[in-house]
Protein backbone atom coordinates (compact mmCIF):
# COMPACT_ATOMS: atom_id res chain seq x y z
CA UNK A 1 0.00 0.00 0.00
CA UNK A 2 1.59 3.31 -1.08
CA UNK A 3 0.99 6.76 0.35
CA UNK A 4 -1.48 7.67 -2.40
CA UNK A 5 -3.57 4.57 -1.70
CA UNK A 6 -3.39 5.31 2.03
CA UNK A 7 -4.72 8.81 1.42
CA UNK A 8 -7.66 7.37 -0.53
CA UNK A 9 -8.86 5.16 2.35
CA UNK A 10 -12.15 6.12 3.87
CA UNK A 11 -12.28 7.01 7.54
CA UNK A 12 -13.69 3.56 8.36
CA UNK A 13 -11.02 1.81 6.27
CA UNK A 14 -8.27 3.90 7.85
CA UNK A 15 -9.53 3.03 11.32
CA UNK A 16 -9.64 -0.67 10.41
CA UNK A 17 -6.13 -0.53 9.01
CA UNK A 18 -4.81 1.23 12.12
CA UNK A 19 -6.34 -1.54 14.23
CA UNK A 20 -4.59 -4.16 12.08
CA UNK A 21 -1.29 -2.35 12.63
CA UNK A 22 -1.81 -2.27 16.38
CA UNK A 23 -2.80 -5.94 16.38
CA UNK A 24 0.29 -6.82 14.33
CA UNK A 25 2.50 -5.08 16.89
CA UNK A 26 0.81 -6.82 19.81
CA UNK A 27 1.05 -10.21 18.12
CA UNK A 28 4.74 -9.79 17.26
CA UNK A 29 5.85 -8.56 20.68
CA UNK A 30 8.01 -11.01 22.68
CA UNK A 31 8.96 -10.61 26.33
CA UNK A 32 12.57 -9.40 26.12
CA UNK A 33 13.51 -11.19 29.37
CA UNK A 34 12.94 -14.53 27.63
CA UNK A 35 15.99 -13.91 25.44
CA UNK A 36 18.14 -13.91 28.58
CA UNK A 37 16.29 -16.83 30.17
CA UNK A 38 16.87 -19.08 27.17
CA UNK A 39 20.34 -17.70 26.42
CA UNK A 40 19.36 -16.72 22.91
CA UNK A 41 22.33 -15.60 20.79
CA UNK A 42 20.61 -12.56 19.34
CA UNK A 43 22.27 -11.46 16.15
CA UNK A 44 24.26 -14.71 16.36
CA UNK A 45 26.44 -13.06 18.99
CA UNK A 46 27.09 -14.21 22.55
CA UNK A 47 26.74 -12.12 25.72
CA UNK A 48 30.25 -10.74 25.22
CA UNK A 49 29.47 -9.59 21.70
CA UNK A 50 31.50 -12.33 20.03
CA UNK A 51 30.14 -13.94 16.89
CA UNK A 52 28.78 -17.47 17.26
CA UNK A 53 30.96 -19.85 15.23
CA UNK A 54 28.78 -21.19 12.40
CA UNK A 55 31.29 -22.11 9.72
CA UNK A 56 34.86 -22.23 8.47
CA UNK A 57 36.53 -20.27 5.67
CA UNK A 58 39.94 -19.76 4.10
CA UNK A 59 38.91 -16.73 2.06
CA UNK A 60 39.64 -13.95 4.54
CA UNK A 61 40.55 -13.25 8.15
CA UNK A 62 39.52 -10.24 10.22
CA UNK A 63 41.77 -9.57 13.23
CA UNK A 64 41.09 -6.98 15.93
CA UNK A 65 42.25 -8.66 19.13
CA UNK A 66 44.83 -11.19 20.30
CA UNK A 67 44.64 -13.70 23.14
CA UNK A 68 47.33 -13.59 25.81
CA UNK A 69 47.15 -15.77 28.92
CA UNK A 70 43.43 -16.18 28.40
CA UNK A 71 42.87 -12.42 28.07
CA UNK A 72 41.72 -10.64 24.96
CA UNK A 73 43.93 -7.68 24.16
CA UNK A 74 43.01 -4.99 21.56
CA UNK A 75 45.48 -4.70 18.68
CA UNK A 76 45.72 -2.69 15.49
CA UNK A 77 43.36 -4.30 13.02
CA UNK A 78 44.55 -6.50 10.16
CA UNK A 79 42.61 -7.87 7.20
CA UNK A 80 43.89 -10.85 5.24
CA UNK A 81 42.70 -12.07 1.82
CA UNK A 82 43.60 -15.75 1.34
CA UNK A 83 46.34 -15.25 3.94
CA UNK A 84 47.81 -12.05 2.45
CA UNK A 85 47.73 -8.81 4.42
CA UNK A 86 45.56 -6.36 2.47
CA UNK A 87 47.87 -3.45 3.24
CA UNK A 88 50.76 -5.35 1.64
CA UNK A 89 48.58 -6.23 -1.35
CA UNK A 90 47.69 -2.57 -1.95
CA UNK A 91 51.33 -1.53 -1.60
CA UNK A 92 52.13 -4.16 -4.22
CA UNK A 93 49.69 -2.61 -6.70
CA UNK A 94 52.16 0.17 -7.48
CA UNK A 95 53.60 1.32 -10.78
CA UNK A 96 50.21 2.21 -12.24
CA UNK A 97 48.75 -1.29 -11.81
CA UNK A 98 45.13 -1.56 -10.76
CA UNK A 99 44.43 -4.14 -8.09
CA UNK A 100 40.73 -5.00 -7.96
CA UNK A 101 40.83 -7.56 -10.76
CA UNK A 102 43.93 -9.17 -9.22
CA UNK A 103 42.22 -9.20 -5.83
CA UNK A 104 39.19 -10.90 -7.35
CA UNK A 105 41.45 -13.59 -8.83
CA UNK A 106 43.05 -14.10 -5.41
CA UNK A 107 39.69 -14.43 -3.64
CA UNK A 108 38.27 -16.87 -6.18
CA UNK A 109 41.29 -19.08 -6.73
CA UNK A 110 43.26 -18.80 -3.48
CA UNK A 111 46.56 -17.57 -4.91
CA UNK A 112 48.08 -14.48 -6.48
CA UNK A 113 48.15 -14.70 -10.27
CA UNK A 114 51.28 -14.63 -12.35
CA UNK A 115 51.63 -11.79 -14.83
CA UNK A 116 50.28 -14.02 -17.62
CA UNK A 117 47.40 -15.33 -15.49
CA UNK A 118 46.47 -11.80 -14.44
CA UNK A 119 46.44 -10.50 -18.01
CA UNK A 120 44.36 -13.47 -19.16
CA UNK A 121 41.88 -12.99 -16.29
CA UNK A 122 41.50 -9.27 -17.06
CA UNK A 123 40.76 -10.13 -20.71
CA UNK A 124 38.14 -12.69 -19.64
CA UNK A 125 36.36 -10.12 -17.47
CA UNK A 126 36.53 -7.52 -20.24
CA UNK A 127 34.94 -9.96 -22.70
CA UNK A 128 32.13 -10.73 -20.25
CA UNK A 129 31.25 -7.07 -19.55
CA UNK A 130 28.82 -6.53 -22.39
CA UNK A 131 25.09 -6.15 -21.90
CA UNK A 132 22.76 -6.39 -24.87
CA UNK A 133 20.78 -3.37 -25.96
CA UNK A 134 17.61 -5.37 -25.38
CA UNK A 135 18.57 -6.07 -21.75
CA UNK A 136 19.39 -2.41 -21.13
CA UNK A 137 16.11 -1.31 -22.72
CA UNK A 138 13.77 -4.00 -21.33
CA UNK A 139 15.22 -4.46 -17.84
CA UNK A 140 17.36 -1.54 -16.71
CA UNK A 141 15.45 1.30 -18.37
CA UNK A 142 12.00 0.20 -17.23
CA UNK A 143 10.49 0.75 -13.76
CA UNK A 144 13.50 2.70 -12.52
CA UNK A 145 14.01 2.98 -8.77
CA UNK A 146 15.42 5.75 -6.62
CA UNK A 147 17.19 3.07 -4.59
CA UNK A 148 19.57 1.52 -7.07
CA UNK A 149 20.07 -1.57 -4.94
CA UNK A 150 16.59 -2.64 -5.97
CA UNK A 151 17.57 -2.03 -9.58
CA UNK A 152 20.61 -4.26 -9.09
CA UNK A 153 18.47 -7.04 -7.63
CA UNK A 154 15.92 -6.78 -10.43
CA UNK A 155 18.59 -6.87 -13.12
CA UNK A 156 20.50 -9.79 -11.61
CA UNK A 157 17.33 -11.83 -11.17
CA UNK A 158 16.45 -11.04 -14.79
CA UNK A 159 19.81 -12.41 -15.97
CA UNK A 160 18.49 -15.82 -14.87
CA UNK A 161 16.18 -15.74 -17.90
CA UNK A 162 19.12 -15.11 -20.25
CA UNK A 163 21.12 -18.10 -18.96
CA UNK A 164 20.80 -21.48 -20.71
CA UNK A 165 21.78 -23.32 -17.51
CA UNK A 166 20.59 -21.07 -14.68
CA UNK A 167 19.91 -23.81 -12.12
CA UNK A 168 23.10 -25.82 -12.70
CA UNK A 169 25.09 -25.50 -9.47
CA UNK A 170 28.12 -27.47 -10.60
CA UNK A 171 31.39 -25.67 -9.87
CA UNK A 172 32.27 -24.97 -13.55
CA UNK A 173 28.84 -23.44 -14.20
CA UNK A 174 28.73 -21.38 -10.98
CA UNK A 175 32.24 -20.09 -11.70
CA UNK A 176 31.08 -19.03 -15.18
CA UNK A 177 28.05 -17.29 -13.71
CA UNK A 178 30.18 -15.64 -11.04
CA UNK A 179 32.66 -14.21 -13.55
CA UNK A 180 29.80 -12.88 -15.67
CA UNK A 181 28.18 -11.17 -12.69
CA UNK A 182 31.47 -9.67 -11.48
CA UNK A 183 32.06 -8.27 -14.98
CA UNK A 184 28.53 -7.00 -15.61
CA UNK A 185 27.48 -5.50 -12.27
CA UNK A 186 29.52 -2.27 -12.74
CA UNK A 187 27.64 -1.62 -15.99
CA UNK A 188 24.29 -2.49 -14.43
CA UNK A 189 24.90 -0.10 -11.52
CA UNK A 190 26.02 2.86 -13.65
CA UNK A 191 23.31 2.32 -16.27
CA UNK A 192 20.68 2.04 -13.52
CA UNK A 193 21.82 5.40 -12.16
CA UNK A 194 21.75 6.99 -15.61
CA UNK A 195 18.24 5.61 -16.20
CA UNK A 196 17.07 6.93 -12.82
CA UNK A 197 18.69 10.31 -13.48
CA UNK A 198 16.98 10.52 -16.87
CA UNK A 199 13.49 9.36 -15.83
CA UNK A 200 13.23 10.87 -12.35
CA UNK A 201 15.57 13.87 -12.41
CA UNK A 202 15.03 14.86 -16.06
CA UNK A 203 18.72 14.49 -16.82
CA UNK A 204 20.38 13.58 -20.09
CA UNK A 205 20.40 9.85 -20.76
CA UNK A 206 24.05 8.78 -20.90
CA UNK A 207 24.80 5.16 -21.80
CA UNK A 208 28.43 4.39 -22.67
CA UNK A 209 30.02 1.09 -23.56
CA UNK A 210 33.01 0.27 -21.33
CA UNK A 211 36.50 0.41 -22.76
CA UNK A 212 38.22 -2.96 -23.09
CA UNK A 213 41.59 -1.58 -22.02
CA UNK A 214 40.26 0.13 -18.88
CA UNK A 215 40.17 -1.38 -15.41
CA UNK A 216 36.81 -1.72 -13.65
CA UNK A 217 37.58 1.40 -11.58
CA UNK A 218 38.48 3.39 -14.68
CA UNK A 219 35.35 2.24 -16.51
CA UNK A 220 33.06 3.25 -13.64
CA UNK A 221 34.40 6.82 -13.80
CA UNK A 222 34.42 6.80 -17.61
CA UNK A 223 30.80 5.59 -17.92
CA UNK A 224 29.57 7.88 -15.16
CA UNK A 225 31.06 11.13 -16.41
CA UNK A 226 29.77 12.93 -19.47
CA UNK A 227 33.26 13.80 -20.72
CA UNK A 228 34.67 10.44 -19.61
CA UNK A 229 37.75 12.10 -18.14
CA UNK A 230 39.41 11.32 -14.80
CA UNK A 231 42.82 11.70 -13.20
CA UNK A 232 45.17 8.84 -12.43
CA UNK A 233 44.74 9.53 -8.70
CA UNK A 234 40.94 9.41 -8.95
CA UNK A 235 41.01 6.01 -10.66
CA UNK A 236 43.61 4.68 -8.23
CA UNK A 237 41.58 5.81 -5.22
CA UNK A 238 38.40 4.18 -6.53
CA UNK A 239 40.33 0.99 -7.32
CA UNK A 240 41.63 0.95 -3.74
CA UNK A 241 38.07 1.37 -2.43
CA UNK A 242 36.99 -1.64 -4.49
CA UNK A 243 39.88 -3.72 -3.10
CA UNK A 244 39.13 -2.75 0.51
CA UNK A 245 35.42 -3.57 0.21
CA UNK A 246 35.84 -6.79 -1.78
CA UNK A 247 35.73 -9.16 1.18
CA UNK A 248 35.44 -9.08 4.97
CA UNK A 249 35.07 -12.57 6.39
CA UNK A 250 32.15 -14.98 6.34
CA UNK A 251 30.34 -13.50 9.32
CA UNK A 252 29.19 -10.15 7.96
CA UNK A 253 25.47 -10.02 7.23
CA UNK A 254 25.51 -10.13 3.44
CA UNK A 255 28.23 -12.79 3.14
CA UNK A 256 26.48 -14.95 5.73
CA UNK A 257 23.35 -14.50 3.61
CA UNK A 258 25.33 -15.86 0.66
CA UNK A 259 26.20 -18.98 2.66
CA UNK A 260 22.66 -19.45 3.99
CA UNK A 261 20.96 -19.11 0.61
CA UNK A 262 23.63 -21.13 -1.22
CA UNK A 263 23.27 -23.97 1.31
CA UNK A 264 19.67 -24.47 0.16
CA UNK A 265 20.87 -25.42 -3.34
CA UNK A 266 19.34 -22.42 -5.09
CA UNK A 267 20.70 -20.72 -8.22
CA UNK A 268 23.50 -18.15 -8.37
CA UNK A 269 21.26 -15.25 -9.39
CA UNK A 270 18.92 -15.76 -6.42
CA UNK A 271 21.85 -16.12 -4.01
CA UNK A 272 23.55 -12.90 -5.15
CA UNK A 273 20.27 -10.97 -5.24
CA UNK A 274 19.66 -12.03 -1.63
CA UNK A 275 23.13 -10.82 -0.66
CA UNK A 276 22.45 -7.46 -2.29
CA UNK A 277 19.16 -7.25 -0.39
CA UNK A 278 21.11 -7.73 2.83
CA UNK A 279 23.74 -5.15 1.89
CA UNK A 280 21.00 -2.62 1.09
CA UNK A 281 20.05 -2.39 4.76
CA UNK A 282 21.22 0.83 6.44
CA UNK A 283 22.75 -1.20 9.29
CA UNK A 284 25.11 -2.82 6.78
CA UNK A 285 25.93 -1.20 3.45
CA UNK A 286 24.29 2.19 3.75
CA UNK A 287 26.31 3.51 6.68
CA UNK A 288 28.63 5.74 4.62
CA UNK A 289 25.66 7.79 3.41
CA UNK A 290 24.69 8.36 7.04
CA UNK A 291 28.24 9.53 7.77
CA UNK A 292 28.03 12.04 4.92
CA UNK A 293 24.73 13.43 6.17
CA UNK A 294 26.13 13.69 9.69
CA UNK A 295 29.16 15.66 8.51
CA UNK A 296 26.96 17.98 6.45
CA UNK A 297 25.03 18.64 9.67
CA UNK A 298 28.24 19.25 11.64
CA UNK A 299 29.50 21.68 9.00
CA UNK A 300 26.22 23.61 9.15
CA UNK A 301 26.26 23.90 12.93
CA UNK A 302 29.95 24.47 13.67
CA UNK A 303 31.32 27.82 12.53
CA UNK A 304 34.98 27.02 13.11
CA UNK A 305 35.76 23.51 11.86
CA UNK A 306 39.26 23.65 13.34
CA UNK A 307 38.02 24.66 16.82
CA UNK A 308 38.38 21.42 18.81
CA UNK A 309 36.21 22.62 21.69
CA UNK A 310 33.34 23.74 19.45
CA UNK A 311 33.38 20.51 17.44
CA UNK A 312 33.54 18.36 20.59
CA UNK A 313 30.63 20.24 22.13
CA UNK A 314 28.53 19.51 19.06
CA UNK A 315 29.59 15.85 19.01
CA UNK A 316 28.43 15.59 22.62
CA UNK A 317 25.07 17.03 21.57
CA UNK A 318 24.83 14.29 18.95
CA UNK A 319 25.64 11.66 21.59
CA UNK A 320 23.06 13.21 23.95
CA UNK A 321 20.39 12.85 21.21
CA UNK A 322 20.06 16.63 20.99
CA UNK A 323 21.46 17.07 17.47
CA UNK A 324 21.50 15.57 13.96
CA UNK A 325 19.06 12.61 13.82
CA UNK A 326 18.61 12.39 17.62
CA UNK A 327 19.74 8.74 17.58
CA UNK A 328 22.72 9.36 19.86
CA UNK A 329 25.21 7.86 17.39
CA UNK A 330 28.37 9.20 15.80
CA UNK A 331 28.27 7.32 12.52
CA UNK A 332 31.39 5.71 11.11
CA UNK A 333 32.80 5.06 14.58
CA UNK A 334 33.10 1.59 16.11
CA UNK A 335 33.29 -1.94 14.74
CA UNK A 336 32.22 -5.39 15.93
CA UNK A 337 35.74 -6.85 15.53
CA UNK A 338 38.28 -4.04 15.13
CA UNK A 339 39.31 -2.21 18.29
CA UNK A 340 42.37 0.06 18.02
CA UNK A 341 42.02 0.55 14.27
CA UNK A 342 40.20 -0.63 11.16
CA UNK A 343 42.94 -1.25 8.55
CA UNK A 344 40.56 -0.30 5.74
CA UNK A 345 39.93 3.09 7.33
CA UNK A 346 43.66 3.62 7.92
CA UNK A 347 44.44 2.95 4.25
CA UNK A 348 41.48 4.92 2.93
CA UNK A 349 42.40 7.90 5.11
CA UNK A 350 45.77 8.21 3.33
CA UNK A 351 44.09 8.22 -0.06
CA UNK A 352 41.41 10.65 1.17
CA UNK A 353 44.16 13.05 2.25
CA UNK A 354 45.86 12.89 -1.16
CA UNK A 355 42.58 13.32 -3.00
CA UNK A 356 41.54 16.26 -0.79
CA UNK A 357 44.77 18.01 -1.77
CA UNK A 358 44.05 17.45 -5.47
CA UNK A 359 40.46 18.71 -5.02
CA UNK A 360 41.30 21.64 -2.73
CA UNK A 361 39.26 20.13 0.14
CA UNK A 362 41.95 20.08 2.83
CA UNK A 363 39.67 21.96 5.25
CA UNK A 364 37.00 19.27 4.98
CA UNK A 365 39.58 16.52 5.43
CA UNK A 366 40.92 18.25 8.55
CA UNK A 367 37.41 18.21 10.03
CA UNK A 368 37.09 14.46 9.37
CA UNK A 369 40.47 13.94 10.99
CA UNK A 370 39.46 15.98 14.05
CA UNK A 371 36.17 14.12 14.50
CA UNK A 372 37.96 10.78 14.16
CA UNK A 373 40.50 11.86 16.77
CA UNK A 374 37.94 12.98 19.39
CA UNK A 375 34.83 10.86 18.73
CA UNK A 376 36.28 7.62 20.09
CA UNK A 377 37.16 9.26 23.41
CA UNK A 378 33.76 10.93 23.69
CA UNK A 379 31.89 7.69 22.96
CA UNK A 380 33.94 5.75 25.52
CA UNK A 381 33.35 8.41 28.19
CA UNK A 382 29.65 8.71 27.43
CA UNK A 383 28.97 4.98 27.61
CA UNK A 384 31.70 4.14 30.17
CA UNK A 385 33.30 1.72 27.77
CA UNK A 386 36.71 0.09 28.15
CA UNK A 387 36.95 -1.35 24.64
CA UNK A 388 38.56 1.23 22.30
CA UNK A 389 36.36 2.75 19.60
CA UNK A 390 37.97 3.36 16.21
CA UNK A 391 36.83 4.77 12.89
CA UNK A 392 35.54 2.11 10.51
CA UNK A 393 35.76 1.99 6.72
CA UNK A 394 32.49 3.92 6.31
CA UNK A 395 33.99 6.96 8.04
CA UNK A 396 36.07 8.02 5.02
CA UNK A 397 34.52 6.09 2.11
CA UNK A 398 31.56 8.43 1.58
CA UNK A 399 33.87 11.46 1.71
CA UNK A 400 36.08 9.83 -0.92
CA UNK A 401 33.11 9.02 -3.17
CA UNK A 402 31.88 12.60 -2.88
CA UNK A 403 35.28 13.97 -3.89
CA UNK A 404 35.18 11.62 -6.89
CA UNK A 405 31.85 13.16 -7.92
CA UNK A 406 30.00 9.90 -7.38
CA UNK A 407 26.33 10.57 -6.52
CA UNK A 408 24.91 9.37 -3.21
CA UNK A 409 22.63 6.93 -5.02
CA UNK A 410 25.70 4.94 -6.13
CA UNK A 411 27.47 4.72 -2.75
CA UNK A 412 26.00 1.36 -1.73
CA UNK A 413 25.91 -0.08 -5.28
CA UNK A 414 29.68 0.52 -5.50
CA UNK A 415 29.97 -1.49 -2.29
CA UNK A 416 28.05 -4.27 -4.09
CA UNK A 417 30.26 -3.98 -7.19
CA UNK A 418 33.21 -4.71 -4.95
CA UNK A 419 31.73 -7.22 -2.50
CA UNK A 420 30.31 -9.46 -5.23
CA UNK A 421 33.84 -10.85 -5.61
CA UNK A 422 33.73 -11.97 -1.98
CA UNK A 423 30.15 -13.27 -2.24
CA UNK A 424 30.96 -15.40 -5.28
CA UNK A 425 34.08 -16.74 -3.55
CA UNK A 426 32.04 -17.75 -0.51
CA UNK A 427 29.30 -19.27 -2.68
CA UNK A 428 31.88 -21.44 -4.42
CA UNK A 429 33.48 -22.38 -1.08
CA UNK A 430 30.07 -23.44 0.27
CA UNK A 431 29.37 -25.56 -2.82
CA UNK A 432 32.83 -27.14 -2.95
CA UNK A 433 32.47 -28.29 0.66
CA UNK A 434 28.90 -29.52 0.12
CA UNK A 435 27.76 -28.42 3.54
CA UNK A 436 24.36 -29.01 5.13
CA UNK A 437 21.54 -26.55 4.71
CA UNK A 438 22.04 -23.79 7.28
CA UNK A 439 19.10 -23.96 9.66
CA UNK A 440 19.47 -22.36 13.12
CA UNK A 441 16.88 -22.91 15.84
CA UNK A 442 14.15 -20.61 17.11
CA UNK A 443 12.41 -21.51 20.37
CA UNK A 444 8.63 -21.21 20.48
CA UNK A 445 7.58 -19.10 23.49
CA UNK A 446 3.91 -18.67 22.71
CA UNK A 447 1.08 -20.75 24.20
CA UNK A 448 -0.99 -23.57 22.71
CA UNK A 449 -4.71 -22.81 22.50
CA UNK A 450 -7.86 -24.74 21.63
CA UNK A 451 -9.65 -23.86 18.41
CA UNK A 452 -12.54 -21.37 18.75
CA UNK A 453 -15.59 -21.29 16.49
CA UNK A 454 -16.23 -18.00 14.72
CA UNK A 455 -19.27 -17.10 16.89
CA UNK A 456 -17.31 -17.74 20.10
CA UNK A 457 -14.39 -15.43 19.31
CA UNK A 458 -14.06 -12.20 21.31
CA UNK A 459 -12.38 -9.03 20.06
CA UNK A 460 -9.69 -8.35 22.64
Amino acid sequence: MNNQQMMELTTVEKSSFDELVAQCKRSGSINQELYVEYDVKRGLRDSNGNGVLTGLTEISDVVGIKSENGRKIPVDGCLYFQGYNVEELIEGFGNGRYGFEETTYLLLFGKLPTKEQNESFIHILADLQELSGAFIRDVIMKATSANLMNSLMKSILSLYSYDEKPDDISIPNVLRQSLQLIAKIPLIAVYAYQAYRHSKLDGTLLIKNPKKDYSIAQNILYMLREDGNFTELEAKVLDTCLVLHAEHGGGNNSTFTTHVVTSSGTDTYSAIAASIASLKGPKHGGANIKVQKMFANIMENCQNWDDEEEVCNYLNKILDKEAFDKAGLIYGMGHAVYTLSDPRAVILKRYAKNLSEEKGMQKEFALYELVEKKAGELIMNKHQMFKPVCANVDFYSGFVYSMLGIPDELFTPIFAISRISGWCSHRLEELVNAGKIIRPAYKYVGRHRPYENMDDRVNE
